[in-house]
């Protein structure tokens, strides 16, 4: 069966959430490893076929050490953003040989619609490292900077965990 990895970064939970959501439907069609980027290896194995990664949108783009600190400040998880976040793995995992096909997701605000997104961000540096993607970014939706997570958020990321995983057999 094949192998994917769900890494993720989460301040206040809900792409934590989210990223439970699309391992679930992941593995309707294959092994899944689901971890934190803080716990996240600095190097992929031949064995990751896909790799799936999230994080919430800080400024229109993947989380900064300046907007992990002003989170915690707003109540999100002091240990997740004192640590490094997903825009520091993907430049670390891309030095490595692994190349598995690629795809990505965010947490943004759903209104007011805000610009930008770290899924977008992200496949941007692991195509430049030589990723191949196969899906567009996905955006998932909350109801504020500290959720909830809009109604049908979550069956939407099992939905398209179960794409992805169709898409890879």
């Amino acid at each position: 069966m094949k192998r994917a990895l769900v890494v993720y970064e989460s301040m206040f939970g809900n792409t934590g959430l989210v990223a439970e959501a699309v391992a679930e439907g992941l593995r309707t069609g294959m092994t899944v490893d689901l971890v934190e980027v803080g716990s996240a290896p600095p190097v992929l194995g031949e064995e990751v076929e896909l790799l799936v990664v999230g994080g919430p949108t800080h400024a229109f783009s993947m989380s900064k050490p300046g907007t992990r600190a002003d989170a915690a400040r707003q109540g999100a998880d002091a240990r997740a953003a004192a640590g490094a976040g997903l825009r520091e793995w993907v430049d670390q995992v891309g030095k490595g040989t692994a190349r598995p096909v690629v795809v990505a997701f965010d947490t943004k605000v759903k209104r007011p619609r805000l610009p930008g997104s770290a899924a977008r961000a992200a496949l941007t540096r692991l195509r430049r490292a030589g990723f191949r993607t196969v899906k567009p970014a996905e955006n998932f939706y909350v109801g504020g900077t500290k959720g909830p997570l809009v109604d049908g958020e979550l069956d939407r990321a099992r939905n398209w965990g179960a794409t992805c995983a169709a898409e890879m057999a």
